[in-house]
C-alpha cells in the first residue's frame, strides 16, 4: 500500500493527497525563497516518484514562474498559502512542508543556498521562547 500524505491551504479550500514517498527535504535560503515565503527560508519536500491528487480547489491553484529561473511558487488564489507544484516537465513534485496536515515522515536533511542566508537569521536558538503569544 502506498503512503498517503494529506495537505491543504490555510483557508482549507484547496486540499490534496500525495501518494508515495518523499526523497528529499531541504530548507532553502535563496533570495527567491525568502521573497516568496516572507521568511528566512522555504521548507520543501521533493519526490520524483510520488503522485499528486487534488481533492478540492484545484481551480484555485495559481502558479508563478520567476522568469529566467527554475523558481516556481504555486499558491491558493484565495488565501495565498503555498501549495504543491510539479516541475521539470512533470518529473519533480515539490510540496511545501507547512502545507502538510499529517505528520511529515522525514526530517530536513540540509540547508541549501546558505550563501544567501538572511543576516538576521544568525543565533536564533538563543532567543527567548514562548508557547504562544508573549504577554
Amino acid at each position: 500500500m502506498s503512503k498517503i500524505t494529506k495537505g491543504s491551504c490555510l483557508c482549507k479550500k484547496i486540499s490534496f493527497e500525495v501518494h508515495g514517498d518523499f526523497e528529499n527535504f531541504f530548507l532553502c535560503h535563496c533570495k527567491h525563497c525568502q521573497k516568496d515565503t516572507g521568511s528566512a527560508f522555504a521548507a520543501n519536500l521533493f519526490s520524483t516518484t510520488a503522485s499528486l491528487n487534488w481533492k478540492s480547489g484545484e481551480n484555485l491553484v495559481k502558479a508563478f514562474n520567476l522568469p529566467n529561473t527554475r523558481h516556481v511558487k504555486s499558491f491558493c488564489s484565495d488565501c495565498g498559502s503555498a501549495v504543491p507544484n510539479i516541475q521539470m516537465g512533470g518529473k519533480l513534485l515539490v510540496v511545501p512542508a507547512g502545507s502538510i496536515d499529517n505528520n511529515v515522515s522525514i526530517k530536513p536533511e540540509a540547508h541549501i543556498f546558505i550563501s544567501s542566508k538572511a543576516e538576521w537569521e544568525n543565533d536564533l536558538d538563543s532567543l527567548v521562547k514562548f508557547e504562544g503569544l508573549p504577554t
